[in-house]
């Protein structure tokens, strides 16, 4: 069978549909609040008897070793970093979503449930999402407690600022700080439980292998990043809390570190993973600069608070001087397309935007080099304008220095440009990832005794993240979530103590020493991070921004392709038994791989546009996303089909009992 004569469910094989049996059968707003009730507990003595290994040291893994820590259990936390604070959470800028409704302007928890619901085009978890919204009050009396210096205004209340996809200000800041401030707080809270002795830290870690014995999740493998040890580690439950796969796309906004293995590896071993197709493209990256770049700069959301977003009108006025284009000559699309929100549209609609004023030859910035579909190569300029003249005028320049004067700093020192003079330019990127391992109410996911918290699972953001809502879901499941939740299961506990001889403990080790040996004995003739760099521009070119039927087939064969060399040909330097980055990134481009086939497999199933998921097929007369709820109303998780095997594809229904569903319209 060819490539031209594959269709869509050549790929997959289907599975059975999934239900959430964890959410109380009860009126929403009250549903948080009966689980809790319901929710078995563990007396104080009997929690100094249970263990929990707890994966990842972000916001919503710190947060969630340091409560659990705080209650009283034997907590194991591991991170690849040389420390906790060095997670990927600091690296967020511009704020974290609250319903305070301090500005009075209309705030409540519903409205922050809907936003974010509709943000995510309909496609995330409503009963998971008004949680979200219940307990984001929460997090802000608990980060002020503990020290976050959020921004206040003139009266000493704490100040807010809007972003993209809402009409009111709910979002809390610390300059462009914010995910550094927040991190800040949850290591204190950490480094007590471990000054305390309730959990026990091992940085520099990495999870490489799951234990599940008897359908149960019991431990990890590791490899010491330092002298390359690896060994088993078990305990009561399992908590992964380690982020997203954005750099499947080799160019992100992610920490070079970032990667999707420990999630993969749960995978393999049972784990559903929901959504992988679902990625965000932001849309105030600073743009791609050279061939030889390896990673790129946000520019945080928050700017879009006070910056304008234009083009010149004419493709000839877009190599001159942006001072020199006079204001009748330029273009502010999002105000003109889109009224209502103007500038502060959701991430992916501004995204799309920017591409589609780049690909009608009214972008900005340096031409650069590009193939079009039939291999033709073009010279195309990727970049908008973000300008703050009208704002410097209206606020003064110390003002918009008091807002966002780091965010100022750093794009000047990577770009050379003063943004205080000229304006920004900025093309979108990718970003946050909304798919992930599927998890019920509770966070456990389809393996038992596993739970999932923040960018690692799926459950609260659909088909697109509204910005600050990330530190958001974070925070809720560390602090407030799976605190009352993974009791309920270690009610159960203490379960039978594992052996390091135990067939499955042994297996787990074996298979990841197995990998190791198998990465460093090729000695092939190409670098990992070539390969990466390939399958990057593969993914980016036919699962990014815009995405075909015919395309998603080619870029599965040609993942396939590459894999097959990359087991063949791959030249891992150096040895185990050191420190060795180039086995690191080893095996994580391994893992990418097979996740970026099955996030090309997931695209190409789901025959729709939704959110960040654009199918250039399914689009209104004026181009924007079309969805088709009567065929793709769920949450499409994938189940491991074994090695060659297809994958499985199990649906979970949304149903829509305190939201209308409909077409989103920022207009």
């Amino acid at each position: 069978m060819t490539e031209t004569t594959m269709t869509p469910a050549d790929f997959y094989t289907e599975g059975v549909d999934l239900v959430d049996t964890k959410a109380p059968d009860v009126e929403i707003s009250k549903m948080w609040e009966t689980r809790k009730f319901q929710a078995r507990l563990v007396n104080p003595a009997n929690r100094r008897k249970l263990s929990v290994i707890i994966v990842g040291t972000g916001l919503a893994g710190g947060a969630a070793a340091a409560t659990l820590g705080e209650a009283g259990y034997n907590v194991l936390n591991f991170c690849y970093q040389d420390s906790p604070r060095r997670a990927h959470s600091i690296a967020a800028q511009g704020g974290i979503n609250a319903a305070k409704n301090y500005r009075n302007d209309g705030d409540s928890t519903y409205r922050l449930f809907y936003d974010t619901v509709k943000g995510g085009d309909y496609r995330a978890r409503e009963t998971n999402v008004y949680r979200l919204a219940e307990v984001s009050a929460n997090i802000i009396d608990q980060c002020v407690a503990q020290g976050v210096p959020f921004a206040r205004e003139y009266g000493g209340l704490l100040d807010t600022r809007s972003f993209g996809g809402v009409q009111v200000q709910r979002t809390f800041y610390a300059r462009g700080q914010t995910g550094q401030q927040l991190l800040i707080g949850v290591y204190q809270q950490l480094e007590r439980q471990v000054a305390a002795g309730t959990v026990k830290m091992h940085t520099r870690h990495e999870m490489v292998e799951l234990i599940v014995v008897d359908g149960r999740a019991r431990g990890i493998v590791t490899r010491n990043m330092v002298n390359g040890k690896v060994e088993a580690w078990t305990a009561d439950a399992v908590v992964l809390a380690t982020g997203g796969y954005g750099n499947v796309f080799f160019l992100s906004t992610n920490a070079m570190g970032c990667n999707v293995t420990a999630t993969w590896r749960a995978h393999r071993k049972g784990a559903h993973f929901a959504n992988p197709c679902y990625t965000q493209i932001h849309p105030t990256c600073i743009p791609v600069h050279g061939e030889t770049q390896s990673k790129l700069t946000l520019m945080s959301e928050s700017l879009r608070n006070d910056g304008r977003i234009w083009v010149p009108k004419r493709a000839e006025d877009c190599a001159k001087d942006p001072r020199e284009i006079p204001e009748e000559d330029r273009d502010y699309y999002l105000e003109r397309i889109y009224p209502s929100f103007g500038n502060l549209v959701p991430r992916d609609i501004a995204s799309r935007q920017a591409k589609n004023m780049c690909d009608e030859g009214r972008g900005v910035g340096p031409a650069v080099r590009e193939l079009d579909p039939d291999g033709n190569e073009k010279l195309v300029r990727r970049g908008v304008y973000l300008d703050f003249a009208d704002a410097i005028e209206r606020l003064g320049q110390s003002a918009v220095a008091g807002k966002y004067g780091n965010l100022f700093d750093m794009y000047q020192q990577i770009t050379g440009e003063n943004p205080y003079e000229v304006p920004m330019r900025i093309y979108p990127a990718v970003h946050y990832t909304m798919g992930g391992l599927w998890v019920d109410y509770d966070l456990q996911s389809s393996i038992t005794g596993m739970y999932v918290c923040g960018e690692a699972n799926f459950s609260d953001h659909g088909a697109n993240r509204l910005g600050a809502s990330a530190l958001m879901q974070g925070l809720a499941d560390g602090y407030f979530v799976l605190p009352n939740t993974i009791n309920d299961y270690l009610a159960d506990a203490p379960f039978e103590k594992l052996a390091d001889d135990h067939p499955d403990v042994v297996e787990a080790v074996t298979s990841a020493k197995a990998r190791i040996d198998k990465l460093l004995s090729i000695q092939g003739t190409r670098s990992v991070d070539s390969f990466h760099k390939e399958l990057g521009h593969i993914m980016w070119e036919y699962c990014g921004m815009e995405r075909t039927e015919a395309g998603l087939i080619k870029a599965i064969g040609l993942i396939r392709e590459l894999k097959e060399e990359y087991w063949s040909n791959v030249r891992v330097t150096g040895v185990n038994e050191d420190f060795n980055q180039a086995l690191e990134r080893a095996g994580r481009v391994a893992d990418f791989f097979e996740l970026g086939e099955l996030m090309c497999i997931d695209a190409l199933h789901r025959r729709e546009s939704c959110g960040g998921h654009f199918r250039a097929e399914s689009q209104t007369q004026d181009g924007e996303a079309l969805r088709h709820d009567d065929e793709f109303l769920y949450v499409g998780a994938w189940e491991w089909g074994g090695e060659g095997s297809k994958p499985i594809l199990h649906r979970e229904p949304l149903n829509y009992k305190a939201i209308e569903l409909k077409q989103r319209s920022y207009k």
